[in-house]
């Protein structure tokens, strides 16, 4: 299976939180996003990792290090992730699992998602009930553990938890969303988000719903999803350091030690 990184673009709506880095190239805890995305997939055991650039593609490049396959979005300032993903397309078709570069997470999740007995799931955080989802949020709604529908317009009410952007597909399901993607680009939805082709595939073939079992993580879109990465997501991660699979993703390797300090 491949890992497929989505991390083509500028991430303008964090307001200089990156300087003038694209979002990937944010460090948190002395690692860009992209490394630490690339650390978790081969913690989990995948070597075969794509990483879909853009923005500043070439310093993007310089940042994954050796090993790693590229597709440049060069629209990536007109299109969005799902044309990101359409590019990648003919790496597709042996199974895939995808993840958008702005995710901090627990490395197990990646693991839960990547052993799910389902070849086609998606990693759902469930809604709790105290803080109800808003606008900005990807809301998912599941139907006897099935995605139904996937959307940010749907109403808080009715969703039960949130997309938390990485999604695995077996050969089938794969073979089956690299034609949803094809119809998606040759309608005209440069600009549609990924997790619209994923809507289009639960109405077609089952998507199984993973749960994040309150494990931390957290997608970072604005400056205040940075700060509370930095001082809330990764110290909780960091205190599961001693679990193996964590330090064999993140501390081994050709990242060497993971520091310590928070946001170093």
């Amino acid at each position: 299976m491949r890992g497929i990184i989505l991390a083509a673009g500028k991430g303008a709506r964090l307001n200089g939180t990156a300087g003038t880095l694209p979002k990937c190239l944010v460090r948190i805890g002395g690692m860009t996003l992209v490394e630490r995305q690339i650390a978790v997939l081969r913690g989990c055991g995948i070597d075969e990792i794509v990483v879909v650039v853009g923005c500043q593609a070439e310093r993007v490049r310089r940042a994954c290090g050796r090993g790693i396959a590229f597709m440049e979005n060069t629209r990536y300032a007109q299109t969005n992730s799902l044309y990101s993903l359409w590019l990648a397309r003919p790496l597709l078709t042996d199974g895939f699992v995808v993840a958008n570069c702005d995710v901090l997470l627990h490395p197990r999740l990646m693991n839960d998602l990547l052993t799910a007995r389902h070849p086609d799931a998606l990693l759902v955080a469930y809604q709790a009930d105290d803080e109800p989802l808003g606008e900005e949020e990807m809301k998912v709604r599941i139907s006897r553990g099935r995605v139904v529908d996937i959307s940010k317009s749907m109403a808080a009410e009715e969703a039960d938890g949130e997309n938390v952007g990485i999604v695995k597909f077996g050969p089938e399901g794969a073979r089956l969303l690299t034609t949803i993607l094809d119809d998606r680009v040759a309608a005209g939805g440069l600009r549609d988000w990924a997790p619209r082709a994923f809507a289009e595939f639960a109405r077609q073939r089952p998507l199984y719903a993973i749960g994040t079992r309150g494990l931390p993580w957290t997608e970072i879109d604005f400056p205040e999803d940075y700060q509370r990465a930095v001082a809330e997501v990764l110290p909780a991660i960091e205190r599961e350091r001693a679990g193996g699979l964590y330090r064999r993703g993140l501390e081994v390797g050709r990242f060497g030690t993971l520091p310590s300090a928070v946001g170093e």
